[in-house]
């Protein structure tokens, strides 16, 4: 994804700006535009009320905030989870949530301390993208339903195949409640995908889904339909439920829940160091240090768990309009929080005229759009079948058994890429000069196994010099190194620096256009 230009050496973004700047200010709007429908529509996507997203992203915003190794990445409930924590709140309740929360947040905060967050970054692509694919799949599945005012199935497989006989129950000759409710949610749909394929240049920073749910809720409340709106409590306090005495009596009576924290803490974290990643290729400012980055997801996270919330990620989406609005301190991420909380303890009112079919229409939208083919084209055509193969398979088993399954038997199918290899696992790794570049010459076999060791050593090459990156006795390269390589190069070059490659011909034609 192409970022833009890079700034001016005194406003590079992430940097400390003294005061507040008016980008800042302004980019903080957009992400609270953008923030809030998600913030309540993953919510009940998650199977718990909408004020647990909202404060959520109260939470990821002025905490987490203030406390992120990332400084543009914006914090908030995650799509991507949203799959699991509804199956776990079906299976042992919401009053379950919030200490399995608080276990997760404990691991990820002791995660970062003992500097593991480099290697949530040798997860390979292909079972992320596989994962976020079917976590799309079954968000469509499930908020199918909500468009016709009608609450989930128990699993993903059940969803789909209740979608047929939604469809043939319709009856417009006698439009009802479930009819009107559709008709909201795609107007809802409409009126993004309008606006995003038309909207003026001058406008692009207002968000689609915000212009959804208000033509929705104008239509619902103009004409007084009678349709299901979300529910928020009248005061903010209600909104934050804390522990009583009984606190983890749930994990006493039942240790599971203190396997899905593991779980959880797994798959948040891998999700925020990768969408870290992600917003560090839009822009040439400060990089992320992830190890900072994973304890504050830590703390966000184990607060939530206290106060009964959602648990939380770095998110791509509000991050990217964090970035493409101009945002340059953590500041931006910060008042965003702000922004909701004032909405949540001001105008509640506002948020109870919205319908749900409006909501369940955004995260129609925004499951299909996880669900990206272009990128298992793009491992296929690069990389071969494998890496397709084992995105298929992850995608597949998601969808039909479940989020961790899936997750580990892609990660299990990752080994695949190591066996032609075993003989060579070691990667050396050499730096040195090659006339006024810098040189980094790479031997043996760099797979995910060794990315976190290869990622730190690029990371200490001077990001003001040219490179040249030596492959003659690289034997070995797997798509997740290749796609870590092919970022570092594409940044430099971006940097307007040069960075040159040698090796055999596949290798260097893999990373001539990065």
């Amino acid at each position: 994804m192409s970022g833009p230009s890079a700034p001016s050496a005194s406003t590079k973004p992430g940097t400390k700006v003294p005061g507040l700047s008016v980008r800042d200010l302004t980019a903080s709007i957009v992400v609270f535009l953008v923030a809030m429908p998600l913030c309540m529509g993953i919510a009940i996507a998650s199977g718990v009320p909408p004020e647990k997203g909202l404060v959520t992203g109260i939470i990821g915003g002025i905490v987490v905030g203030f406390l992120a190794g990332s400084p543009l990445q914006v914090s908030g409930p995650a799509a991507g989870l949203a799959v699991i924590i509804f199956e776990f709140v079906r299976d042992h309740g919401l009053s379950a949530l919030g200490p399995m929360l608080v276990i997760a947040g404990l691991i990820q905060f002791v995660a970062g301390v003992a500097r593991l967050g480099g290697l949530f970054r040798a997860v390979s692509p292909a079972v992320v993208h596989g994962m976020l694919a079917g976590i799309g799949a079954l968000i469509v599945a499930g908020q199918f339903h909500i468009l016709f005012d009608a609450k989930p199935m128990s699993n993903g497989l059940a969803n789909l195949s209740a979608m047929p006989g939604r469809v043939l129950g319709l009856n417009f000759a006698d439009a009802h409640s479930t009819e009107i409710a559709l008709g909201l949610g795609l107007l809802t749909i409409g009126v993004m995908l309008a606006w995003e394929k038309f909207r003026p240049a001058s406008l692009k920073l207002v968000p689609g889904a915000l212009l959804g749910v208000v033509a929705a809720t104008a239509v619902a409340a103009s004409l007084g339909l009678q349709v299901a709106r979300i529910s928020v409590p009248e005061s903010i306090s209600a909104a934050f439920a804390m522990p009583g005495t009984d606190f983890f009596g749930p994990i006493l009576a039942n240790p599971a829940i203190a396997t899905a924290a593991i779980a959880i803490a797994f798959i948040a974290s891998a999700e925020t160091l990768l969408s870290a990643a992600a917003v560090d290729r839009m822009h040439d400012g400060v990089r992320t240090d992830y190890n900072k980055e994973l304890r504050a997801q830590g703390v966000g996270n184990l607060l939530c768990g206290l106060v009964g919330a959602l648990p939380m990620t770095g998110v791509i989406v509000r991050s990217s309009a964090n970035v493409q609005a101009g945002a340059q301190t953590r500041a931006s991420a910060i008042l965003h929080g702000v922004w909701i909380l004032a909405l949540v303890a001001l105008l509640p009112w506002v948020l109870r005229e919205v319908p749900m079919a409006a909501l369940g229409g955004i995260l129609v939208v925004t499951g299909w759009r996880l669900i990206s083919l272009k990128h298992v084209r793009h491992l296929f055509e690069n990389y071969g079948p494998i890496p397709a193969g084992i995105w298929a398979a992850t995608f597949a088993l998601v969808v039909t058994t479940d989020l961790l399954t899936g997750v580990l038997v892609g990660l299990g199918l990752s080994l695949i890429e190591v066996v032609p290899h075993i003989s060579r696992l070691k990667l050396g790794i050499e730096q040195g000069a090659h006339g006024e570049a810098r040189l980094v010459r790479l031997s043996g076999a760099a797979t995910f196994l060794t990315l976190p060791r290869l990622t730190r050593a690029l990371e200490e090459v001077p990001a003001d010099k040219p490179v040249h990156l030596d492959l003659d006795s690289l034997a070995g390269l797997d798509h997740t190194s290749a796609e870590m390589l092919g970022e570092w190069l594409g940044r430099r070059r971006r940097a307007g620096l040069a960075a040159s490659v040698s090796g055999r011909e596949e290798m260097v034609r893999t990373f001539a256009h990065a």
